[in-house]
C-alpha cells in the first residue's frame, strides 16, 4: 500500500516538476520522469500507464528525482543547493569570499562533498564567477557553485 501511495505522489508530481523550470533535457508525459519517460516519451494516452508502471517497477523515478538522472532535472542535490542559496545569500557570499564558514560546511554536506576546506578554497577561487554582480540571480549563483563543485574531482562532490 505504501509503495502505491509513493508511486501515486511521484506520478502526480511529475508534471508539476516539469513546469517548475528545473527539468531535464528531455520531454516526458503525465507519468513524469524516469525510465518510463525515456522508453515511452510524451506519447499521449494509455501508454503513460505503462511509463508509470515502468518507473514504479524499477524505482527509476525516485532515483532520477534524487540524482537528476533519467530525464528528471537537476535532482535533489541541486535543488537543495538552490534552496540554500535563496535562503542564505548574504552569509554565503561572505563565507565564499573568506573560503570558510558554516555556509561552506552546509554546501559541503548538501552536495555530498568530501572535504569542506577544499570546497571552501575552490569556491573562494571562483568567487567572481559565482557572484558576478550584486544583481546575480539565485539560479546564476547556484549554477556557479555547482559548476565549481563538480569541475574538480578532487572535491569528491556527488553530482
Amino acid at each position: 500500500m505504501r509503495f502505491a501511495l509513493v508511486l501515486a505522489v511521484l506520478v502526480a508530481s511529475g508534471p508539476a516538476f516539469a513546469q517548475s523550470g528545473l527539468r531535464g533535457t528531455g520531454v516526458y508525459g503525465t507519468a513524469g520522469c524516469g525510465l518510463g519517460s525515456l522508453v515511452f516519451g510524451n506519447q499521449p494516452g494509455a501508454v503513460q500507464v505503462l511509463a508509470a508502471t515502468t518507473n514504479g517497477t524499477f524505482g527509476s523515478q525516485t532515483f532520477g528525482i534524487t540524482t537528476g538522472t533519467s530525464n528528471c532535472g537537476p535532482g535533489m542535490l541541486a535543488m537543495g543547493t538552490k534552496n540554500f542559496v535563496e535562503a542564505n545569500r548574504e552569509v554565503l557570499a561572505k563565507d565564499i569570499s573568506r573560503g570558510q564558514g558554516e555556509a561552506i560546511g552546509a554546501l559541503t554536506v548538501i552536495n555530498a562533498c568530501q572535504d569542506s576546506e577544499k570546497v571552501g578554497a575552490a569556491l573562494q577561487r571562483n568567487f567572481a564567477a559565482i557572484f558576478p554582480s550584486e544583481k546575480a540571480t539565485s539560479d546564476e549563483i547556484t549554477q556557479g557553485i555547482l559548476q565549481t563543485l563538480h569541475a574538480d574531482p578532487a572535491l569528491g562532490c556527488k553530482s
